[in-house]
């Protein structure tokens, strides 16, 4: 758990390639922001009703099936809202492109009507969240700022030492070398990183640590 100030930050590890679902809210309030359920909806949704939180938005950081699977079991128990920057649609839709197909042998699709766009700024449960998209890791991932507590969901564009694969459909090493050096890696150094994948880190330390910074 990271608590940095008013904002909660939870951190579940669900799925068979664990998958970081991070849950956020702010002290005093029953209202949540899910960030890539990937797995194990009905287990998050065991500890959201524990914690007497309810969900008011779930944040899509890209389509690929590891992070997006626990969606449907979490909104039939819960409700909530699901969003997803508006290239990535497309993919998260087509299990030859989300990786469900290939890497685990079972199709699995998601229709998210939700779209965000790059520069949006996003408020759910008494947080602000801006929208930016790093393409690389997929045409249409994105990392979600709440610019005023320094934290950043980055998905699989950026972990700590290291940077998302590049090798799966609409994958570019370009694109995410572009995206780690002049978006993410362009946030005040004490922003803390949390990825899809890993522990949490921040600005600082992949300036001096990530060897594709």
């Amino acid at each position: 758990m990271a608590d940095t100030g008013e904002v909660v930050v939870k951190m579940m590890v669900v799925g068979p390639i664990q998958t970081n679902c991070y849950i956020l809210y702010r002290k005093e309030s029953d209202k949540c922001v899910v960030v890539d359920p990937g797995a194990e909806g009905d287990r998050i949704a065991m500890f959201l009703k524990t914690e007497g939180l309810n969900i008011d938005a779930i944040l899509l950081t890209h389509g690929h099936f590891d992070h997006f699977e626990g969606v449907k079991d979490l909104v039939d128990i819960c409700g909530g809202d699901v969003y997803i920057l508006d290239k990535e649609a497309e993919l998260i839709a087509d299990p030859r492109k989300n990786g469900s197909t290939g890497l685990m042998g079972r199709g699995k699709s998601l229709e998210v009507n939700n779209h965000l766009h790059d520069n949006d700024i996003i408020e759910k449960a008494g947080i602000s969240f801006r929208v930016i998209h790093t393409p690389g890791h997929t045409a249409g991932g994105c990392c979600y700022y709440v610019e005023n507590e320094g934290l950043l969901f980055a998905g699989d564009t950026i972990f700590m030492e290291s940077v998302g694969r590049t090798d799966l459909p609409t994958g570019s090493m370009n694109e995410i070398l572009s995206s780690v050096r002049e978006k993410i890696l362009a946030l005040p150094n004490d922003v803390k990183i949390f990825p899809g994948h890993g522990p949490v880190t921040d600005v600082a330390y992949e300036m001096a640590n990530n060897p594709y910074a």
